[in-house]
């Protein structure tokens, strides 16, 4: 059967894949090489140096490309260096409409990296993305869109920024480590650029640091791959590896991810110690319908504020959690526990993370794949 007619489950196992062909191994083999045998200057079967490229590499990003309904994937050292090579498309004086709750390392790489290179960016509400004309000027470029959103989980209509964006000829990159794409999938919504933190739940195992972008499109394709090789921030063989054998077994996870992530909102959302629970599968999260429409379930992240706002109650409560891991990072098999304000989101401002809703009290929650009881279980001791 061709691979395009391959079901996504199928992909994740099967796409961009095939038996190896020195010895048919089923797995592709891990290439711990750093260059290869060239029988003339110039003449070799492929590859040359693993920075340029990398058997196991082209493994992954091929996987990477089928499962995002992709041409084209690129693997990268980590998120950050993904979103790096991105930005690097831009000229000093372009103008970047990005939205405002977004994770801490992109607006850190943002405001701290590329703006003293006379990059500018705006960081806006995007729930109503017909506001995003507003910022648009003949010096912007490039659209930054994470949805859901980390971590507050706003949900941004692609669709409807991807019109936006083709009408003013912008390119609109979409952050879909949250959704990843067996939820979401927004090249098919109109995106250019799709980013992964492939550390999260495409790895899934909380075992490796990998980035990734996955394009339609050659001619941005191909000068996405001249910045990977020109700056060198690639992922070795092992790294890739390790992705790759996460994105096989992701659908499976990802559907306990969902049914555990909504069985831990729905108690958090009766809890009477609870103030506000954010999580785009209750009816009256803001932009529900979209999310429904876009998303084929709405995930494990989930964030929530005690009654008061009490900075000292989240920490005690993080601290207590015994099947929850307070931790960085997010998307493991494991559930992991955070406070954003002091943790991934620190490197923002506090005037500038409160405007988002990232108050002092918020607490981020990975739900894992573990038993639902447990991690009720376990809430209900930390919470009290």
């Amino acid at each position: 059967m061709s691979e395009k007619k391959l079901k996504f489950n199928s992909r994740t196992i099967h796409g961009g894949q095939e038996p190896d062909k020195a010895y048919g191994s089923v797995m592709p083999p891990i290439y711990q090489t750093s260059t290869y045998a060239q029988t003339t200057p110039g003449g070799h079967q492929g590859y040359e140096y693993s920075r340029s490229g990398n058997p196991t590499r082209t493994a992954l990003e091929n996987s990477l490309a089928s499962i995002e309904n992709g041409n084209y994937g690129l693997a990268f050292a980590s998120g950050l260096s993904a979103i790096d090579a991105v930005i690097k498309l831009l000229e000093p004086g372009d103008e970047v409409v990005s939205t405002n709750d977004l994770y801490g390392g992109s607006y850190r790489l943002f405001r701290q990296v590329y703006e003293k290179y006379g990059i500018v960016f705006h960081f806006i509400g995007m729930q109503d993305a017909s506001e995003i004309a507003s910022y648009i000027t003949d010096k912007t470029k490039l659209i930054w869109v994470e949805t859901p959103t980390n971590p507050m989980m706003h949900i941004v209509d692609i669709a409807a920024v991807s019109g936006l964006a083709k009408k003013h000829d912008i390119l609109l990159a979409v952050d879909n480590t949250f959704a990843t794409p067996y939820l979401q999938r927004p090249l098919d919504l109109g995106a250019d650029i799709v980013m992964h933190s492939a550390t999260k739940y495409l790895g899934g195992h909380s075992d490796v640091v990998v980035g990734a972008l996955v394009v339609k499109d050659k001619e941005l394709a191909d000068k996405l791959y001249f910045l990977q090789n020109a700056s060198g921030a690639v992922c070795g063989p092992m790294d890739s590896f390790l992705v790759l054998r996460g994105i096989k077994t992701l659908h499976v996870r990802i559907q306990r991810h969902c049914e555990n992530g909504r069985a831990v909102a729905e108690y958090l959302a009766k809890h009477p110690k609870i103030e506000k629970v954010y999580w785009p599968g209750f009816e009256d999260h803001p932009n529900h319908d979209i999310a429904a429409s876009q998303m084929d379930d709405f995930g494990g992240m989930i964030s929530f504020v005690t009654r008061g706002c009490a900075y000292a109650d989240a920490i005690k409560i993080v601290e207590s959690l015994r099947v929850f891991t307070l931790a960085e990072s997010l998307g493991g098999v494991e559930s992991l526990a955070g406070h954003p304000a002091s943790m991934t989101h620190a490197s923002i401002p506090k005037e500038e993370r409160e405007k988002s809703g990232v108050v002092d009290a918020l607490i981020r929650l990975s739900v894992g794949i573990e038993d639902k009881d447990d991690l009720i279980a376990d809430l209900e001791q930390a919470i009290g």
